[in-house]
Parts: C-alpha cells; structure tokens; sequence
C-alpha cells in the first residue's frame, strides 16, 4: 500500500512539473489544457444579451450549477443529484441512442419521462435565469457531457408505439432544442480565449475536405470498381458496415490492430460532397478523397485559408493501434497513396498546423462517444484543433444514420451560406428541428418509411467551441 501510495505521490508531482513546463514553453496551450480560474464579472463581459453560460459540476455528494448572464448577478443553485446519479441516468438515456439494433424496427423507444425527469433536476429551479436567453453555452463535468441538453424535453410527453410512420410522435416532444441553441465549451476560461480571437481573414475560402481514406490495398482494389454514387441515390445506411438500412454505424476498431484492418467508410465521400455542393464549391477542388486523403496532403497544405476544415475519418486513442500513444485521425496509408508518414495524423502533428477556421468538422468517428475512444480522441484531438486555430468544432456524441447525418449537416453549412448573420448553434438547431420535422428516409417511389424525429437521428451532433459567433 506505501509503494503504491509513494508511486500515486511521484506521478502527482511528476505532472504538476508537466504542467509547469507547458505553461513555460507553450503559454497558449497551456491556459488551454489547465486554465486559471475565470472571473465571473470577465466572462459575463464576454456574453452577448441573448446568452446564458451554465456551469454545472457534479460531485459525489454535492452537486451546483452556476447561471450566467451579460446582465445581473451570477446565480449558484444546488443540484439534487450526485455524479453517481447523474451517470445512471445518462448510460440508461444513451441505450436508446447506441443501440445494438440490425433493424429501424428494433431501435428502442427513447425514455422522454426520464429525460424531463433529468431536465427538471438540472434546469428547472433555474429557470428564470436562463430561460429568456435563447442560446445556453454549457461548461460540464461527467457523463453531461455525452448527453446533449438539445434532448431534453421541458415537459412531460407519451411516445406512440403504433406511429405511422415510425417515430412521428417524437415530433410533439417540447424538445428543449425547440426554443434554445445549445453549444459546450470545455471550460468558462475557454469560452473567454475563444471570444478574444480576432476575425478569421475575409480572404479564406469555404471548404476543404478529407474523407474515406484508404487504409489496405483490397480497399482500394474494390474502390476502382464502384461507380459515383449520385448524390440523389444515396444510400440510407449507417456507416461502417451496414446491417440492412437499419443498422447504426459503429467505428470501434479492434485493439492492437494494425491500419489495414480499420474498416473503411465509402459513404462519407457523399456526404462531403454535399457539403461542397451547399456551399457551391467545385467538389474535385476542395475534397480530397480516398489516396489523396492523406498525412502529407493535409500538412503540405495552407489550412489556414478555410472557414471549414472537415475530417470525415476515423478517431483512434493511444493503444488503439500498434504503438500509437497518443489521440490520432486515421488517414489512407502511405503505401497506397506514395506518401510520406505513418498514416496517422496525430493530435501533436495537430498542434503544429495553422488554422484560421470558422469550423473543423469531426465527422464519422463517432468523437463524442461516451466510455473509451470517443471521448479520449474528442478531448485530445479537440484541445489540439482548437490550439491550431479552430473556433469550433462539430462532433458525433454516437454514431449516427448515414443520411440522416448527411442531409443534417448538409442543411446546416447550407443555411449559414445563406444568412451570413446565422450563428453557428442556431444553424445547428434550425437543422436539427428541420430534419426532425421533415419528410424523413423515403423508399425509391418518394414514401416515407420512417421519420428523422427519433434523437437518436437528429441530436447526435454537438458543437464544441464558440457557437455565438460566424
């Protein structure tokens, strides 16, 4: 027990030297990754009138949540749930979002009287605080971090188990999605950097893209033979290996496998052509796919020229592959694009880019995902991007429908080319309440099989970052 408690005591100081030494050598990423304690009255001065800042902590025994606003005083309330209670809840509210489903049919029912249960806990004795802005910006510790607030209903509903089609009733859920636009930031000191960063430059354009690498020869055998998929024809599976149209896509590798066995994820292209059409970008100018989806191509570039750097690609953790040891994005290997590197863009590799961007996009590994590689490569490949000059980032909380995320993201790129005046978490719930109340998945004669209103379709993503601003 002394050795073990003399091992705990030698790493504790072992760190705190770390982090003296990353705040000496590397200043900026230092406040980024262990930031001073923020001043209320500084961060108030950094909201805009129609934002609130919610600060929850979670303790074993105790737990607050702290409401800011531009105006008045801050605001402490405890929270009658302990951060065991709170993991419960959220693992329990997340089955209905991960599930191990081969059918649409089998996607169970999302727990809409626990959800309002957990909205009443944390946000109802603050109401009158928050509830007049109409953008809430969320600092969290534990699993409140998996679970977007978007889906919380703010009063009570029924789910029908006969729908016609299936899961239309979730369109009558008072989603908390409905009225406010919800973003997270890693802490209130983070928010406060974030909002000091000066304009990216007028000159940068829209859109550069990577996605479905290439990670064995076989890969690439069986790619030379696929025809272009018509964006109008695409398909209404999941990513990764689809069961049916009905699976969800799941980007958890093997451990210790090596980069030829990471699945690949042909789909993605599809998506970020959407993406350069909603933007009116030529897609053979800004995408590079498959080959060209590479290490050297992504650090030979000039990213700092783009509002909106997309990675539509795996997300490994150290361990995940044979000797990676650190966050990584998992690009085409060198041996079938003849370049340099090891296939992996690692979050120090990140570190060394420049980034001038509105957006980094983190599409199809699943980064926000709870327990394990979602969460640790969303962390360090997050705090890496944003290092690099990312206002934002738009992550997975767990994996999603193939076209119900294309057609989401999709619309919310579209709708921020349109109204230039559009923040960043109001395009993403204006999207997210446009892809719920659409048509839904249509079969080939235009009918409607089942509708997007399930949250498990369109409350997987989450910004992270800075969503009051362009």
């Amino acid at each position: 027990m002394k050795a073990t408690q003399a091992e705990i005591a030698a790493l504790q100081t072992a760190r705190t030297q770390t982090l003296k030494e990353i705040a000496k050598r590397f200043p900026e990423y230092g406040n980024l990754i262990n930031p001073p304690p923020p001043n209320a009255g500084d961060i108030q001065k950094q909201l805009a009138d129609d934002e609130a800042l919610l600060s929850f902590y979670f303790g074993r025994s105790d737990s607050f949540v702290w409401v800011l606003r531009r105006d008045g005083p801050a605001q402490l309330s405890r929270i009658k749930m302990t951060l065991g209670d709170l993991n419960a809840k959220v693992t329990k509210l997340r089955e209905a979002l991960e599930p191990k489903a081969a059918m649409i049919s089998d996607i169970p029912p999302f727990d809409v009287k626990l959800a309002n249960e957990l909205y009443d806990a944390l946000l109802r004795g603050v109401e009158p605080s928050w509830k007049p802005a109409k953008n809430l910006i969320v600092v969290t510790n534990g699993a409140l971090g998996l679970l977007p607030l978007s889906l919380l209903p703010t009063g009570p509903a029924e789910i029908r188990i006969d729908d016609e089609p299936l899961f239309a009733s979730y369109r009558d859920v008072p989603w908390l999605a409905r009225t406010h636009a919800i973003t997270m930031v890693p802490s209130a000191s983070a928010l406060q950097t974030l909002r000091k960063l000066p304009p990216g430059k007028a000159s940068r354009q829209d859109l550069i893209a990577f996605g479905d690498p290439y990670f064995s020869k076989e890969q690439a055998e069986a790619a030379k033979g696929e025809k272009t998929v018509q964006l109008a024809d695409a398909s209404g599976t999941t990513r990764g290996g689809a069961l049916n149209d009905a699976a969800v896509r799941n980007s958890t590798v093997v451990d210790n496998a090596d980069l030829a066995m990471l699945p690949r994820l042909p789909d993605t292209a599809d998506e970020l052509k959407s993406i350069a059409l909603a933007l009116q970008a030529d897609p053979s100018k800004v995408l590079n796919l498959g080959k060209d989806a590479n290490e050297a191509m992504v650090k030979k570039m000039d990213l700092s020229g783009f509002k909106i750097v997309a990675f539509a690609t795996h997300g490994l953790v150290p361990g995940e592959l044979d000797g990676l040891t650190q966050p990584a994005l998992a690009l085409s290997a060198p041996s079938l694009s003849g370049s340099e590197g090891d296939g992996l863009l690692t979050m120090e590799e990140i570190l060394s880019l420049k980034l001038d961007a509105d957006w980094v996009v983190l599409s199809a590994c699943n980064t926000g995902a709870a327990a394990g590689a979602g969460a640790e490569a969303a962390s360090g490949l997050g705090r890496a991007f944003f290092y690099a000059g990312t206002r934002a980032l738009l992550v997975t909380n767990w994996s999603v429908h193939s076209q119900s995320a294309k057609d989401l993201v999709t619309d919310l790129f579209k709708r921020q080319a349109d109204d230039r005046k559009l923040t960043r978490g109001e395009a993403l719930r204006q999207s997210m309440m446009a892809l719920m109340d659409g048509k839904g998945y249509t079969d080939a004669a235009g009918k409607t099989e089942f509708a997007y209103a399930h949250p498990l379709f369109w409350a997987p993503y989450t910004i992270i970052g800075d969503g009051g601003r362009r």
